[in-house]
């Protein structure tokens, strides 16, 4: 009783630096009203139309711009007012007979994409989470339905018949084969280890082997097929005769393929879909009260996550309203100088901590243990009831799926009576007609509307009063591979651009939804994520305006010697400060604090700018939403270009001309800016605006520096001279404005 009276987890408070975020609020917050004030009073002097004076056009985008970055960052301070830590105690859980089942729903969707093997390794590492094994099923969902990838499963369960065992007898730690071959773990020295490690990583090379030869037969496999097929289930036994194998035999995870229907005339609502068929089926086998969600290529790289998820699960003074623990998205490709910052340092070190001290943060695609009640109803409603043609309204009409809707936490042993049988009803679940005048993706399940599902599916589960929990303990549970090329990013970065300003711009949208139905900083801290891709707008404005003003001699900020200059210095520095102060707190140099600035800027003059006019376009109906993968394959020449922190800019014009535009306009500014100086003075006037010039420079050396190489990687010509009369017209433009106001006022 002394045991089970300690609790599971502890919730930690960092008193100062709550109270060095709350200080920086207040003062940077007052020197921003200043700063307002300022830009506002121009438009009631009697000088704002006298000549030497910026056009009030000018003035009034600069003014604009000012005040979206002004709400962004007081939205954003939401993520800073009470962050939070936690510890989990696994050793204190109940006996494993008394633990809840787990089921575990890992997704993929192109072979040539994602590659079978790493697919693979992600669901054999997931078997062997430290877990009763009788309690955790593995489902993958292949939505290419790829006979590929149906080999490699049954290879996988074959392959993983040996080295669960081995993982338990030598408590291997990274239960990723791949990953533990290749980082050669250091396991004590135990009688037989070595021998038996040889073996198994002989085995190991069979499992890829085998998948790899199939590949190679079957490469002609239809890519068609993966738009138009008909739903497979079916429960993996594997093939093997292996005597070790079968001398060593214990109980194995329940491990399942799923491949949907898919049709070209039914929307599949991508990755939210396929979730929701992995619910439904998994909901008739085996029915966990609890389910892990997976990318692909995010294998578990400690299989301590199951059990200090339930740490949070089990606790009774968080269990009735929590609906999912959420953990870090960590890489295992990320090189020391993160060029394009693709290890998301700010979400999984700041802001999802800041979160979890509110109503907790939101789901991150993979890597969260989640409820099942929490995504079919509101929380504390078990205790309703409801007819059977209620339910059908909302889950569908199957009776099977409808009997297991109260979780009796019990597989259904009837599916699984001979290897590969399946349940007729079952595979109706993954029908594409099924979910026709039902709630799925709109009341219950995974949310659709968005292709970025785990966004809006946190918000409407927050909106229902359920609460969610950050875990990050100190060894990463999960690693992945993250983006290393720049295309790849920016294609990324668009696509959740789009789904995020999808959901600001619904009916649902964060502002107007969410303050009736959340605390005001959660409901804040969704807006800021919502409307983020809006950074585009105020940042693009200070990318062109102030240049286009200093290449023409017209200042757009106070003189220097006014004391407004120096409250701009302050917001300036302040802002740069404080984003070096969380870096270098958070384990990072100064170098990362460069790389996020750079990469930041340069998301907002095209990632964010094209995602917000996607997200418009698929809101009217202009065009269609859609989703493609990244590639998880390494290009050896990319990847080596990005450990040695070299851009690589193989990419569209589309994102290209942006970036290269404004750096070219900010060159032309600076010069003239100069030259102007020399020749007729007033730097006093201007020095702020060549200060902005030099700074865009030198977060946009890169760029330049592309202009100049000779390697593959290089920006092309022709990409370079379109740019660079974009931003001469952009210059023309202004200029002639700037003439028209003197000849006529």
């Amino acid at each position: 009783m002394e045991h089970r009276s300690r609790p599971l987890n502890l919730c930690h408070v960092d008193p100062k630096l709550i109270a060095v975020n709350r200080a920086h609020m207040l003062i940077h917050g007052a020197a921003l009203l200043i700063l307002i004030h300022y830009r506002a009073s121009f438009f009631f002097a009697e000088e704002a139309s006298s000549p030497g004076q910026p056009i009030p056009l000018a003035w009034l985008i600069i003014f604009l711009g000012e005040l979206t970055l002004s709400l962004t960052w007081l939205l954003h301070q939401a993520f800073r007012w009470r962050p939070v830590s936690r510890t989990t105690f696994p050793e204190r859980l109940p006996s494993d007979g008394e633990l809840p089942s787990i089921d575990v729903l890992v997704c993929t969707a192109d072979p040539d994409k994602e590659p079978t093997v790493a697919v693979m390794n992600t669901v054999i590492s997931a078997m062997a989470l430290d877990y009763p094994p009788e309690k955790l099923h593995v489902y993958l969902s292949d939505d290419g339905g790829s006979l590929l990838t149906l080999h490699g499963m049954r290879e996988a369960y074959d392959f993983a018949r040996r080295w669960l065992p081995f993982c338990k007898r030598y408590g291997i730690k990274t239960r990723c084969p791949k990953a533990y071959f290749m980082d050669d773990e250091d396991v004590s020295a135990s009688v037989g280890y070595e021998s038996e490690k040889e073996e198994v990583k002989e085995k190991y090379e069979l499992f890829e082997a085998h998948i790899n030869g199939y590949r190679n037969r079957n490469y002609g496999e239809s890519r068609d097929g993966r738009l138009d097929h008909p739903s497979t289930i079916e429960v993996i036994h594997g093939n093997s005769s292996d005597e070790v194998v079968q001398a060593d035999q214990q109980q194995m995870p329940l491990l399942v393929y799923v491949s949907r229907e898919k049709r070209p005339s039914y929307p599949h609502n991508f990755k939210a879909g396929a979730l929701n068929v992995l619910l439904r089926v998994s909901g008739v086998i085996s029915n966990s009260p609890y389910v892990l969600v997976l990318d692909c290529d995010m294998y578990c790289n400690d299989p301590s996550s199951a059990r200090r998820a339930i740490c949070f699960h089990l606790d009774p003074t968080l269990s009735p309203l929590l609906s999912f623990v959420q953990f870090p998205q960590s890489f295992h490709n990320i090189s020391k100088n993160d060029i394009y910052d693709s290890k998301h340092r700010s979400p999984f070190r700041i802001l999802w901590c800041g979160m979890d001290g509110l109503q907790g943060p939101l789901i991150s695609g993979t890597g969260f243990y989640v409820k099942r009640e929490s995504l079919y109803s509101k929380p504390m409603q078990e205790g309703t009831t409801a007819n059977l043609m209620d339910l059908k309204a909302i889950f569908g009409h199957s009776n099977e799926f409808i009997k297991h809707l109260h979780w009796s936490d019990k597989l259904n042993k009837n599916i699984l009576s001979e290897p590969g049988a399946v349940c007729r009803d079952t595979e109706h679940l993954a029908s594409c007609h099924y979910e026709n005048g039902t709630k799925w993706g709109q009341e219950v399940g995974f949310k659709y509307g968005s292709v970025t599902e785990d966004f809006f599916t946190s918000f409407a589960l927050h909106c229902k009063g359920w609460k969610s929990v950050y875990c990050c303990p100190s060894r990463p549970q999960f690693l992945g591979a993250s983006t290393t090329n720049l295309n790849d990013l920016l294609v990324q970065i668009t696509r959740w651009s789009s789904g995020w300003a999808q959901v600001g711009f619904s009916r649902f949208s964060p502002p107007i939804y969410g303050p009736w139905r959340m605390s005001i900083l959660q409901s804040m801290c969704y807006t800021e994520l919502a409307f983020f891709p809006l950074y585009c707008l105020p940042l693009c404005c200070l990318a062109t305006i102030p240049q286009i003003c200093l290449f023409n001699g017209v200042p757009i900020y106070p003189k220097v010697s006014s004391s407004l200059f120096l409250v701009y210095c302050f917001v300036f520095l302040s802002s740069l400060s404080k984003h070096l102060y969380e870096v270098v707190v958070s384990g990072h140099s100064v170098r990362t604090f460069i790389n996020e600035q750079r990469i930041w800027m340069i998301h907002s003059v095209t990632t964010y700018l094209y995602g917000s006019i996607n997200a418009v376009l698929t809101k009217t109906g202009v065009r269609r939403a859609s989703f493609l993968p990244t590639s998880k394959v390494a290009d050896d020449e990319q990847m080596e270009m990005y450990e040695k922190g070299v851009f690589d800019f193989r990419t569209s014009i589309v994102f290209l001309a942006p970036m290269v535009a404004l750096v070219m306009l900010s060159m032309a500014s600076f010069v003239g800016g100069i030259a102007r100086v020399l020749v007729l003075g007033g730097w006093d006037k201007l020095l702020a605006q060549i200060a902005l010039s030099f700074f865009i420079l030198v977060m946009g050396y890169p760029v330049i520096e592309g202009m100049v190489r000779s390697d593959k990687g290089r920006i092309p010509l022709s990409a370079a001279v379109q740019s660079a009369l974009l931003s001469l017209a952009l210059l023309w433009l202004g200029s002639a404005l700037l003439v028209y106001r003197e000849m006529y006022g």
